[in-house]
């Protein structure tokens, strides 16, 4: 038996370690995906005509080595290289004519090959794009699958009972079968895409809590690519979004999270480790924050607004509101600003030292509308989620009470 139990211990190790491989080629397709997203935006490609011919939805390696450094994204020449290496080696981009398989700072044109239809879909591939569909559906649809839930006495944040999820993915017509969907979550758990809350378990259908391992809409930051390390396996059982209850200085007992996450939040030794020690709420955006030995902070701090106010009388003429609009440029950290509520939300802090704060954002505005979509009747974490995934300029409309 004791054998049997080593066994079994060297097969999860073995599957872990697979998963953590995936997991990192997961995270490469989604940051080059998003950089697509952002480089089709800023019509950095276009199509562009050499020699006398045309070579549609292709960028120029020189100008988007200049606009990673313009935006940020890279602090010099040798390390945008460098990421773009990674996404041509990923076989993301290419050349137009494939002559040429390093990435070089010249007058060359390379294309994303999700433009031109040659991205190679293997069995991964497929696996983690269907994985990244079925997340995005369960987000934008209304249902109480994704919650705090406990299993064997310890609570976990943003977790899915697995008969429940087989329920859904039926019901939804992802395989037409129980035992078939069964299968389905067993490859997202193996391809890195979902877990069982203390990496225990395989995915079955039954009882068990499961989580997904990624974030797909969190933006990433393309330096991200140049880290190897990754995240590897866990040297503990934990899940990243387990609660545990921590005695306080004060005696009271509160809890903290096993990581950073946006509902509860540590402390983050950044530049603006005092809004999230203050706020640590959903809506602050942060990149990649590194924990500081600063003591853990309770979330979902009271309310800034005095009142709950409708949509209704926001938009009411003549009423004691006025709207203006603000267009913010996130840099490295983020936007710096805290938004909570619902219908509608509303700004509950600001980094006094970031892009928010710079061009007027204050507490206690409404949002009305961010990059011209009304979001007056979404709660913060719809809002939150419309602005990590959408580009790094966001122009927003918000409401306050005009002075009298």
């Amino acid at each position: 038996m004791v054998l049997e139990g080593r066994a079994m211990d060297r097969i999860g190790t073995t599957m872990q370690k697979k998963a953590a491989e995936l997991e990192r080629l997961a995270e490469v397709l989604v940051t080059g995906e998003q950089l697509r997203l952002r480089l089709h935006e800023a019509k950095v490609i276009k199509d562009r005509r050499h020699h006398l011919r045309t070579y549609p939805n292709c960028f120029v390696a020189k100008e988007l080595i200049d606009w990673l450094i313009e935006h940020k994204e890279a602090s010099d020449r040798e390390t945008a290289i460098k990421i773009m290496q990674k996404l041509l080696d990923q076989s993301i981009i290419h050349h137009v004519c494939d002559e040429h398989r390093e990435f070089k700072d010249m007058k060359l044109l390379y294309r994303f090959r999700k433009d031109d239809g040659t991205f190679p879909l293997d069995s991964e591939a497929k696996v983690f794009m269907r994985g990244q569909r079925i997340y995005e559906k369960l987000m934008n649809t209304e249902n109480n699958l994704i919650q705090t839930r406990e299993e064997e006495g310890v609570s976990f944040e943003r977790a899915l009972v697995a008969s429940e999820f087989i329920d859904w993915l039926l019901q939804e017509g992802e395989m037409p079968t129980r035992e078939e969907n069964e299968q389905l979550g067993r490859r997202l758990l193996e391809h890195g895409i979902i877990q069982h809350v203390t990496n225990k378990h395989h995915f079955v259908d039954g009882p068990l809590l499961y989580q997904f391992r990624m974030n797909f809409r969190r933006r990433r930051r393309l330096i991200e690519l140049l880290h190897e390390r990754g995240r590897g396996i866990p040297e503990s059982h934990d899940s990243p979004f387990c609660l545990r209850k921590q005695q306080s200085d004060g005696g009271n007992t509160c809890f903290l999270s096993v990581s950073p996450t946006k509902e509860i939040k540590l402390a983050v030794g950044v530049r603006r480790s005092s809004m999230s020690s203050s706020c640590g709420s959903s809506g602050y955006y942060s990149s990649s924050p590194t924990l500081s030995s600063s003591p853990p902070v309770l979330c979902n701090p009271k309310s800034v607004v005095k009142r709950q106010v409708t949509p209704e009388e926001l938009l009411t003429p003549g009423g004691p509101f006025i709207k203006k609009t603000f267009t913010v440029v996130g840099d490295a950290v983020g936007w710096g600003f805290v938004v909570r509520g619902s219908k509608p939300c509303h700004i509950q802090a600001v980094d006094p030292g970031g892009p928010a704060a710079a061009v007027g954002i204050k507490v206690c505005q409404y949002v009305v509308s961010v990059n011209g979509l009304n979001v007056l009747c979404y709660d913060y974490r719809t809002v939150s989620n419309l602005i990590l995934t959408g580009p790094r300029t966001i122009v927003m409309e918000v409401m306050e009470e005009a002075l009298v």
